[in-house]
């Protein structure tokens, strides 16, 4: 069978593309191996026993910004110790622990309050993030939507922000509370594209649950996404973010 000029074109292109990704990993492997070796011996060093650094994203790419992963026995100031010391190891971009707390190194004594819960708010009391009926596919004035919110969120990186999907109460209530969390995730996977750090998202559904004071639990105004800011840690502009213990 002869095959078509742009369908060659295609597979060529896909070809290279595939290679190059290829090889841009194996780059990346060998670039991130020092680092961790010595992040390792850092850790060691430290007196950080039990604890390990992985130079890999949840989808197993190479990263200079490693997890650190256990230590929860390690006394506060034993883990601060350990964090600085791989975050000093040259070419780490950042450091997180697993448990998604990340501090900022910081030397001031006093931080202004952050204010990222009052502009969402202030943005979702006459409008709300909208979906499809029955689905997780946001309706195209919800991304623009998003685009404020995840602009008002972007002061409070470092926070523990929860996303909660709500459903008013048509339909079995099993349905309704899967179809709240695909809600809230696919909210959180839009954060995400949008600059906001996976690690401080977490995303819940309680179905029909928890209706808006004053609606019956069959308005269809209960649809909706609610945030809160969990937890705020102040961010500080510095060429490699250092934190802390917790």
């Amino acid at each position: 069978m002869r095959i078509r000029p742009a369908l060659a074109i295609l597979a060529g292109a896909v070809l290279v593309a595939a290679s190059g990704y290829a090889l841009a990993l194996s780059t990346a492997a060998g670039f991130i191996a020092p680092m961790d070796d010595e992040a390792q011996a850092a850790i060691a060093k430290a007196g950080g026993r039990g604890v390990t650094a992985r130079f890999t994203t949840s989808e197993g790419a190479p990263s200079r910004h490693p997890l650190l992963i256990g230590g929860g026995r390690l006394s506060l100031e034993t883990r601060a110790r350990v964090a600085k010391a791989v975050a000093a190891v040259d070419g780490v971009g950042g450091v997180f622990w697993s448990d998604g707390t990340v501090r900022a190194a910081n030397t001031e004594s006093h931080y202004e309050p952050l204010h990222c819960q009052d502009d969402v708010d202030g943005l979702l009391r006459s409008r709300s993030i909208r979906f499809e009926e029955g689905s997780s596919r946001m309706l195209p004035a919800s991304q623009l939507l998003l685009d404020e919110v995840a602009a008002s969120l972007r002061p409070c990186l470092g926070a523990i922000i929860s996303i909660t999907g709500h459903t008013d109460s048509s339909g079995a209530e099993p349905g309704n509370i899967a179809l709240s969390m695909q809600r809230a995730r696919a909210v959180r996977e839009a954060l995400v594209r949008r600059g906001i750090p996976r690690d401080g998202l977490r995303a819940r559904g309680v179905g029909s649950a928890k209706p808006v004071e004053g609606l019956t639990p069959d308005d269809p105004a209960n649809r909706r996404i609610e945030f809160a800011v969990i937890r705020t840690e102040p961010p500080v502009p510095t060429p490699v973010d250092t934190p802390g213990a917790r």
